[in-house]
């Protein structure tokens, strides 16, 4: 669990309703279900216009990993590596079969598959390496979905206010709607700039950076297996994955 993200949201949550209420506002007059209504509703159907289907559920999925990110753990990573450095020096590269059953990682079990079967180190490089370029891009396009939100989201907002503006225009006349409309033009600008700034944006930095760290993952995995498919030392491949980590 990632307890920064939590944190993050609860503090920005209370930012703004503690300043509103230090300022002596209501926290009733934030809560404005039509404005809540065209911003969300207009950001989503945005969003959903500009992507496919495939990418957006993806998008949508990928939430959880602010949450809840994919255990990659470097020092884990080196430590199974060179299990299989010190397996494949005592009974060659076939001993390692049996750890394919262990493996959960689609990834990771077609690389060890690809070592026991004797493939070439370049070979092995070269067909996870296309592996990593798909899946980093399928993700990075997911995680665009959170960033074009926060593009969209401040200028419905602003859409919302005009709207609410021209409730107030037309009712001029009857002061007793004028209040709801300005309420609507005022909540619609902090609902689509505050999501923006507070949700969207920080969610697709967020997803980009998990990302980022599972390919660095997956490299470390890659140079792991070619160095052990050269025969390299257990201490030399110890030494090139921990240049990964910072």
């Amino acid at each position: 669990m990632d307890v920064v993200s939590i944190l993050g949201i609860a503090l920005a949550f209370a930012a703004i309703l503690g300043g509103q209420f230090l300022e002596g506002g209501h926290m009733g007059s934030l809560l404005q279900l039509t404005a809540f209504i065209i911003v969300m509703g207009g950001t989503i159907g945005a969003i959903m216009l500009q992507s496919s289907a495939k990418i957006f559920f993806q998008g949508m999925k990928l939430t959880k990993w602010i949450i809840y990110p994919p255990n990659a753990v470097p020092h884990d990573l080196i430590n199974q590596v060179l299990g299989w450095s010190g397996i494949a020096r005592k009974g060659g590269l076939l001993s390692l079969e049996p750890q394919l059953d262990d493996l959960p990682d689609g990834f990771t079990r077609k690389g060890l598959q690809m070592l026991v079967d004797g493939a070439e180190p370049e070979k092995i490089r070269a067909a996870l390496e296309v592996e990593i370029a798909t899946y980093e891009k399928h993700h990075l396009d997911a995680s665009k979905v959170w960033q074009a939100a926060g593009g969209y989201a401040p200028t419905i907002g602003i859409l919302g206010a005009v709207m609410g503006l021209i409730h107030v225009m037309e009712n001029l006349s009857d002061p007793s709607k004028l209040g709801s409309g300005i309420a609507v033009a005022f909540v619609a600008t902090i609902y689509g700039v505050g999501s923006a700034n507070l949700f969207f944006l920080p969610i697709a930095s967020k997803l980009k950076s998990v990302i980022e760290q599972e390919v660095i993952m997956r490299e470390m995995l890659i140079e792991g297996l070619v160095s052990i498919a050269n025969g390299e030392n257990p201490r030399v491949i110890e030494s090139k994955l921990q240049g990964y980590i910072i």
